[in-house]
């Protein structure tokens, strides 16, 4: 078979599979350059332009999955948006506390996943996006210049979320534009913000049946769990306890004592109205 018609099959069967087949998400790998914040800052960045674009296009949805009207800002052409990203990429986020600064990261990374979707608009996945003819997606394109240093999601995540603030409850805020995705919140994330919306964004997720559901006595996780097991325990059992935290009593007590086999699944379906 001709190798490019290949990599196109390889490409679509990815898609419809929604990366089942992918058994660990990208490593989480310091980039030391981002791994430094001044204590003594009392700078504040200002997410309000974050926060009006969340007020006018995000839908709090009945189903529990929070809605973006990605439609609705492309159509209204609202300066909003980029301008917001526009005022982030001008600061230097490690003369940052490291409270103000994991917000700023998370605020943009968001951001600049809306941004993404409503430039490509429409489109059914985020899977679809991409320049890459070997990965689908586009985490690991160029996106933002930040201090000096041209950045993609996959860096934000994976090279300075994770491995600079070691808190498993990232994988809860930064959302990718997909009903499978824990929501994109409706309130920013601030420092003073930051603790309680970070645990209440993992209560959210793991009250939903897309974060963790049981058929009888079958476990269904969100492949989340297993794409990074590695922030959340040494072993599946760890995992299960870690997040025991965040669910209610009835559900905290059976993952504990759980020892059946786990299901993944995930939704990569567009997050939009």
């Amino acid at each position: 078979m001709n190798p490019f018609k290949l990599i196109a099959l390889l490409g679509v069967w990815v898609i419809v599979s929604g990366f089942s087949w992918i058994s660990s998400g990208p490593d989480s790998v310091l980039d030391p350059y981002w791994d430094t914040f001044d204590p003594l800052s009392v700078r504040e960045v200002d997410h309000g332009l974050w926060q009006m674009v969340l007020d006018d296009y995000l839908v709090e949805d009945d189903s529990g999955i929070n809605l973006f009207d990605y439609e609705g800002l492309q159509g209204d052409a609202d300066p909003r948006l980029d301008q917001y990203i526009e005022s982030l990429r001008k600061i230097d986020p490690r003369a940052l506390s490291k409270s103000e600064q994991m917000s700023y990261w998370i605020n943009l990374y968001n951001a600049l996943t809306v941004q993404l979707v409503v430039r490509n608009y429409p489109v059914e996945s985020i899977t679809e996006l991409g320049q890459s003819i070997i990965f689908t997606g586009p985490w690991n394109d160029d996106i933002v210049e930040i201090a000096g240093k041209t950045l993609t999601l996959n860096d934000i995540e994976h090279r300075i979320l994770r491995p600079v603030y070691k808190d498993h409850r990232i994988h809860f805020v930064v959302n990718c534009a997909s009903i499978g995705c824990p929501n994109l919140a409706s309130i920013v994330y601030t420092a003073d913000s930051l603790e309680q919306l970070l645990s209440q964004s993992a209560e959210k997720f793991l009250s939903h049946p897309r974060g963790l559901m049981w058929q009888q006595d079958k476990l269904l996780l969100s492949r989340i769990f297993k794409w990074f097991q590695e922030d959340f325990g040494k072993n599946e059992k760890q995992m299960l306890i870690a997040i025991s935290q965040y669910a209610d009593a009835e559900d905290a007590a059976r993952l504990r004592r759980f020892a059946g086999e786990v299901d993944y699944i995930y939704n990569w379906k567009l997050n939009g109205l």
